[in-house]
């Protein structure tokens, strides 16, 4: 028999997760915020039962940080763990390349076609939440090709926490000397090549389409961070 108070508590607390972490991901609420249970409630109109999990599945996530005594705040976006998000970015999908062109199904193909009509649909509305949440999952799609739970979980948790950096880049605020309509046309064709070469599987174009887009990514961002 299924507990309706206990669907319902979980239900509540998906609630505050999600508006938590689109202010994250979308910077409203800034790196170092502090994240007030008492005043997250009162927003919410939630018991501090869903906000305080939420609050621990964001700290989970790494999107916030867990302080003894203080509760929780944003966590900070640095350089050097930057980088690292980017690094472990590079190996997971890199990874996953070798094994997704050969585990791949039509299903599966057809899924990642699906979850790239979606960044493209968000371009489309300049809805940059929603770009993020699409590219995610196209990403996290690609994952799935390669059937390994443990990868899927390393790289969403990666993602995850990478949001933040792609909502800045997704941003006009980030690069005033590239225009977002070119920087828009670039990831939706390194997608659709991502695409192709999930079709021919041509692991060697897979891996270098891959490379380029986590590049692109990463230099755009940390020009962004070093920037005086």
């Amino acid at each position: 028999m299924i507990n309706n108070q206990s669907s319902s508590g979980n239900s509540l607390a998906k609630t505050a997760y999600k508006h938590i972490y689109r202010c994250i991901i979308s910077l409203d609420y800034p790196p170092g915020t502090s994240l007030e249970e008492k005043k997250l409630m009162e927003e919410l109109k939630l018991g501090r039962t869903p906000v305080r999990e939420a609050l621990l599945r964001l700290a989970a996530e790494r999107l916030a940080t867990a302080i003894p005594g203080k509760g929780f705040v944003v966590k900070e976006l640095t350089l050097q763990s930057t980088r690292a998000v980017f690094t472990a970015l590079k190996v997971l999908e890199l990874g996953i390349a070798e094994i997704a062109i050969q585990q791949r199904t039509d299903q599966q193909l057809e899924a990642l076609r699906q979850s790239n009509q979606e960044v493209k649909e968000a371009v489309e509305k300049q809805d940059v939440l929603t770009l993020v949440e699409a590219n995610h999952n196209f990403h996290m799609v690609y994952a799935g090709c390669a059937d390994n739970e443990y990868l899927t979980k390393a790289l969403n948790e990666v993602r995850a926490e990478g949001n933040r950096l792609a909502y800045l880049s997704y941003h006009n605020r980030i690069d005033p000397l590239t225009t977002l309509a070119r920087h828009y046309k670039n990831v939706i064709n390194q997608h659709n090549e991502i695409v192709k070469a999930m079709e021919k599987r041509n692991v060697a174009q897979l891996k270098q389409m891959v490379n380029e887009h986590i590049r692109i990514f990463r230099d755009r961002i940390i020009a962004y961070m070093t920037a005086e």
